[in-house]
């Protein structure tokens, strides 16, 4: 019987076996290649379609229903139609750069997928710098932003650039900051090694740890545009921003590599303060029973379909019986949990002013980025439980000082005085 947990490296173990000695590093790398090529398109596209739902049930719709069982076709129209649409370039317009800017930006997204560990043994390149290439190529988009923004020959596209840029920039900083203190306690920057440092604890359930944690997923919302930090693509002032001279397939890439980064976020939280793909060892029936209540009292589906669909999950609750939930499903159901947290903050909060956006990440973030750094020493260097309370106490205390520093004045009655 196979393990359930090694199925995707078994399969392709057994696919290089089928190949001549000298071909199998060719062929291991065109596999890789095609499982993140494929895997990406399909995160973006029922990215849109969670994201839909969820918000429509927040706000007492429906969302998609029209295409397909429960609206599950909706990305495929979606798609159809940003292929089929007039691609329309701006009189005056940097043709050349106009189309580059797109491609660039969806480049670093899908590149980032190679040193994501999304299971045990599953990970493109396990590279010994992955966390610094993370950091170099996400810092990419900016240049693509700010191409594609230049490119329009638009005032309201050069605005959205240049907001855009600011942004990222400044919140690039406490985003690499929360990430130091992973560094000094895992001591190494393979994303792989960070992962399996924290088979013992989640690095979420220590003072620094949860800060960091924080910082890292409010800095990465930021830097892709979310809400509500999406001021550079205002569409009350802004019309859409960078992208607002932007059309078909071309618009299209734009939304692929917003929607792909704002995954890659909640997984590198996941991979960075989470565990990863470490979680505890139910066994595979749990999960198994659980899905065939689902299955079962899903009403849209037709009676055969949730007959068979039970069927299915009895026989890999039999099949799997003794073997724990793999660890590719936990990576997905930490990582989609944040996503729901992510659709969550969209349809809570509304959109920032631009002081109180760049206040955030330069007087509150990084700061506290800079404090949990030494909270991280604390907790490495004192035993325990003396390097956890100090820790906490001295985020706690930051927190509140920095709170009550960046306090807004308070209103004051004014006298007016009129001539006579």
């Amino acid at each position: 019987m196979s393990s359930l947990d090694q199925y995707f490296v078994a399969a392709k173990a057994a696919l290089l076996a089928l190949c001549p000695e000298w071909a199998r590093p060719w062929v291991s790398i065109l596999v890789t290649i095609g499982a993140i090529g494929t895997l990406a398109p399909l995160i973006m596209m029922y990215f849109t379609w969670i994201e839909r739902k969820v918000l429509a049930r927040m706000q007492n719709r429906f969302g998609p229903t029209r295409v397909g069982l429960y609206g599950l076709a909706q990305p495929l129209a979606d798609g159809l139609k940003m292929l089929i649409k007039e691609d329309i370039v701006p009189q005056g317009a940097d043709r050349l750069l106009h189309g580059l800017a797109p491609v660039l930006a969806v480049a670093p997204a899908i590149l980032l997928f190679a040193v994501l560990p999304v299971g045990r043994n599953m990970v493109g390149a396990d590279l010994s710098v992955g966390l610094l290439f993370f950091f170099a190529v996400s810092s990419v988009s900016s240049y693509a932003i700010f191409m594609g923004g230049w490119a329009s020959r638009s005032k309201f596209s050069v605005l959205g650039a240049m907001r855009a840029v600011a942004q990222i920039i400044s919140y690039e900083v406490p985003g690499v900051l929360s990430v130091v203190s992973v560094i000094m306690v895992a001591g190494t920057l393979s994303t792989v090694g960070i992962v399996e440092a924290q088979a013992g604890r989640w690095y979420l359930f220590t003072p620094w740890g949860f800060v960091g944690a924080a910082l890292f997923f409010l800095s990465g919302i930021a830097e892709v545009n979310r809400t509500p930090f999406d001021m550079p693509e205002a569409e009350s002032e802004l019309v859409g921003g960078f992208h607002t001279e932007y059309s078909g397939m071309k618009f299209g890439l734009w939304y692929l590599a917003e929607f792909i980064q704002a995954f890659l976020v909640c997984a590198f939280t996941t991979t960075f303060f989470l565990g990863g793909w470490q979680g505890p060892a139910v066994p595979c029936w749990v999960l198994a029973a659980l899905l065939t209540v689902v299955i079962a009292a899903s009403q849209l589906l037709p009676v055969a379909l949730r007959v068979l669909g039970s069927l299915v999950m009895a026989a890999a609750a039999i099949l799997w019986y003794a073997q724990p939930i793999p660890s590719w499903i936990w990576f997905l159901a930490k990582t989609y949990a944040l996503v729901f947290v992510l659709i969550w903050l969209r349809g809570t909060f509304p959109r920032l002013r631009a002081d109180q956006l760049m206040g955030l990440a330069w007087k509150y973030l990084l700061p506290l980025g800079l404090v949990n750094i030494l909270a991280a020493g604390l907790w490495v260097w004192l035993p325990f439980p003396t390097g956890t309370v100090l820790s906490a106490g001295l985020l706690i205390g930051t927190s509140w000082w920095l709170i009550r520093a960046n306090a807004p004045a308070r209103l004051e009655r004014r006298t007016y005085v009129f001539a006579e």
